[in-house]
């Protein structure tokens, strides 16, 4: 069996986590992946914390669940690391993918996870603001997780944003959001 890959997107209502858990799930899929996208939420108003989850294989997925153990975590709202365990049941050698303004070092000591995990970084936010001119730190998030993990190609990525935005938005938002995905692979600090 290939490896399965599972992605848990720590977020608040509002920030986009459901659409980047998709976003990904679509991009792997157009690079011929098997996929799964699912939020795990309820009646939640904007600013309540929600999860999300992305599947992806080389194999077809028969679970149908939400993840418990992923080897990924990304996390939209640094403010939750004083209430969520966000690091619980990360698999051994892990990565977590982090909209913050602290430094690797600063994430480490306060996830108070080792050496093993890579954390990466980025102000998914600020990123955010500057393009789209909204604190919606969805897209940004997903091009630093593209660079970190390689899980889905940039130039795959790109285009299933052209592809979905294309039917909902004018070009300027287009042409923002993937700004905001190039700045933030390439403003991404991990170790």
């Amino acid at each position: 069996m290939s490896q399965l890959i599972e992605i848990r997107w720590h977020a608040r209502a509002g920030q986009g986590a459901v659409t980047a858990a998709k976003l990904v799930a679509d991009t792997a899929l157009l690079g011929g992946s098997y996929i799964q996208a699912m939020p795990e939420y309820g009646p939640e108003r904007t600013g309540a914390p929600l999860k999300a989850y992305t599947r992806i294989s080389e194999d077809p997925i028969e679970l149908h669940n939400n993840i418990t153990n992923p080897s990924i975590v990304v996390v939209l709202d640094d403010t939750l690391l004083d209430g969520v365990d966000v690091v619980e049941g990360l698999l051994e050698g892990g990565t977590v993918v982090l909209n913050t303004s602290l430094s690797v070092e600063e994430v480490r000591e306060k996830l108070g996870v080792g050496d093993d995990v890579k954390i990466a970084v980025v102000d998914a936010s600020g990123i955010a603001m500057d393009t789209i001119k909204r604190d919606i730190p969805n897209t940004p998030i997903v091009g630093a997780l593209s660079k970190v993990t390689g899980v889905v190609p940039l130039d795959l990525v790109k285009e299933r944003l052209l592809e979905t935005f294309g039917k909902k938005f004018a070009q300027e938002m287009i042409d923002a959001n993937l700004e905001s995905v190039d700045r933030a692979y390439e403003e991404v600090r991990f170790a």
